[in-house]
């Protein structure tokens, strides 16, 4: 049928002449879906207000050759605080720029939307400084890219881990190391998001170490998908 309902997250928008606007979204039931919202920049629009970056919605589509048309939006959660309040927008933003590379258009991906539905409901929740990492960090392994940590990744060694290697994909002994410096700490939050503790890891407040881990996820990110992330200019003038 040329007309189907769904649920999806707003990625990001696009304008498009001098009314509409082309929305990305990662949905449920047909994985990352570009639709025209017709005269959603007019004032009035139906809909305008709820396709923003971040909001989660329930939507019906008809189905074109490129791209589909939205006809119906409903908010299940517009996540309004996020978009309120600056250090939670930009780890937002770079966790829907981090979907929308990875994401394939019209193949469903369940357990990718579902995390960051989550993802984006405990930031709002608790604004805690590792969602947005934890988030890239989880992204990966869902890829199959889970890095390495209880051994050094080259040699087997358990102990002293002492670095990590981005192309490598894990932790490293002093012999074996090609990467940049990762301290027992850091290690030990890695451990506790790959390790079913992430809960736990969300817990920890700014400090030295989830800065570092921040970085790293990026790093990783970007080593691993050969792609920058964009948003991460707005984080580090945060």
């Amino acid at each position: 049928m040329n007309l189907y309902r769904d649920q999806g997250v707003v990625l990001r928008t696009i304008k498009l002449g001098e009314t509409d606007r082309i929305i990305s979204f990662l949905t449920q039931g047909h994985g990352k879906v570009r639709a025209v919202a017709k005269g959603v920049r007019k004032s009035g629009s139906r809909f305008g207000g709820r396709l923003e970056p971040t909001s989660h919605v329930a939507l019906q589509c008809y189905r074109g050759r490129e791209l589909d048309v939205v006809t119906q939006v409903e908010t299940i959660d517009a996540n309004r605080a996020l978009r309120e309040h600056y250090g939670c927008l930009t780890h937002a933003i770079s966790m829907l720029e981090a979907t929308d590379q990875v994401a394939q258009e019209r193949e469903a991906n369940p357990a990718l939307y579902r995390m960051l539905v989550g993802a984006l409901r405990t930031l709002a929740a608790r604004r805690g400084p590792l969602v947005a990492p934890a988030f890239l960090l989880k992204l990966m392994a869902l890829e199959g890219l889970e890095p390495m940590l209880d051994c050094c990744v080259g040699c087997g060694i358990e102990e002293p881990l002492v670095a990590f290697g981005f192309i490598e994909g894990g932790a490293q002994c002093p012999s074996c190391r090609t990467g940049v410096s990762l301290s027992s700490d850091a290690l030990d939050a890695l451990r506790q998001i790959f390790g079913g503790q992430l809960a736990l890891a969300l817990e920890a407040p700014a400090s030295v170490t989830t800065a570092e881990l921040d970085t790293l996820a990026t790093r990783l990110f970007e080593a691993h998908f050969e792609r920058k992330l964009r948003s991460i200019a707005l984080l580090e003038h945060h």
